[in-house]
């Protein structure tokens, strides 16, 4: 394996931020650059993080955001439509729904044992069989072992405190206020849209490169 495969946790339109850390990774040519989905949606310019994406030549993975953008253009269903949703709607181009189309819901890397995901994946069954509104979704597993939000069984483990690989997991989908590392997977979804931090793990050396957010966008 050639060059170091960088990823980068939810960027939820936060391009400045984006574009700061895109120029201290100093990326090479033989570098892969792993966007864990949710470039879109809360922050300032969806389009500007899309074109920036495109531009460094990202493999950029589906999120939940994506997912819901792309179920409503396909249906109109506002079932579908949350906070920030029509508005970045009504700002996407051709070129960025095909963009989103095209997105990939994994990133294998077999000579490092690991995946990039959005969310993350259910314990005990095989990840690769795992459908988009698991993968996209889960930040914890219910009593039942259901794929569930925080919000929605707040007293049950995170899938990661569970997930006993292989493969190594890197994931973003769960926001905290510190990267969350554990033996088998590395959480780096640092909030930046919320006030936090735009964090990039980099491997083969296991090193954070991070950004902080310029303001408190969203919630």
């Amino acid at each position: 394996m050639n060059g170091r495969l960088i990823a980068i946790g939810d960027i939820h339109g936060c391009h400045e931020e984006f574009a700061e850390l895109l120029s201290l990774l100093e990326l090479k040519s033989d570098d892969r650059l792993v966007l864990l989905g949710d470039l879109v949606n809360r922050g300032p310019d969806t389009c500007r993080v899309i074109d920036l994406a495109r531009e460094h030549k990202a493999i950029s993975l589906l999120g939940n955001h994506e997912l819901r953008l792309l179920k409503y253009r396909r249906t109109r269903d506002l079932k579908y439509a949350k906070e920030h949703d029509l508005e970045t709607y009504d700002k996407l181009r051709p070129e960025d729904w095909a963009y989103l189309e095209a997105m990939p819901l994994t990133y294998e890397e077999p000579a490092l044992n690991l995946v990039c995901v959005h969310g993350g994946f259910l314990p005990g069954q095989p990840w690769l069989r795992q459908p988009a509104e698991v993968i996209t979704r889960i930040q914890v597993v219910d009593r039942n072992g259901e794929a569930r939000k925080r919000t929605e069984a707040p007293e049950a483990p995170a899938w990661a405190d569970l997930w006993s690989g292989p493969p190594f997991v890197i994931y973003g989908h769960t926001p905290r206020a510190e990267v969350y590392k554990l033996q088998w997977s590395v959480g780096i979804d640092t909030a930046c849209v919320m006030g936090g931090q735009l964090t990039a793990y980099i491997l083969p050396e296991k090193r954070l490169v991070q950004v902080k957010a310029r303001q408190r966008y969203f919630g």
